[in-house]
């Protein structure tokens, strides 16, 4: 893939906007866990093992983008929610 962006580049403050549209993006896809958990806390239980996968990567992700050297903030701000819904929706599934 290289070859093909080899001449075009995107500009710093272009790509920190794509950074943070990616964020909104993630944010509104961990957000689909609340009917989820809703149900689960209804009774009606569904399996955990994928929002538990979820939250172990998101919690990956987000160690990386804060620990490494040059912070990735959108990184860290992507994932973060990814924790919280996905653990909240893996608690409420037993």
């Amino acid at each position: 893939m290289d070859f093909i962006l080899k001449d075009k580049k995107m500009s710093e403050k272009n790509l920190q906007i794509l950074g943070w549209i990616g964020t909104c993006l993630s944010v509104i896809m961990y957000i689909s866990y609340i009917p989820q958990i809703m149900g689960n806390l209804e009774g009606n239980k569904t399996p955990f093992i994928q929002p538990l996968a979820a939250a172990i990567n998101c919690t990956i992700w987000t160690s990386y983008g804060l620990l490494k050297a040059k912070k990735d903030y959108p990184l860290a701000a992507a994932n973060l929610p990814g924790i919280i819904f996905g653990l909240l929706a893996t608690i409420t599934a037993f």
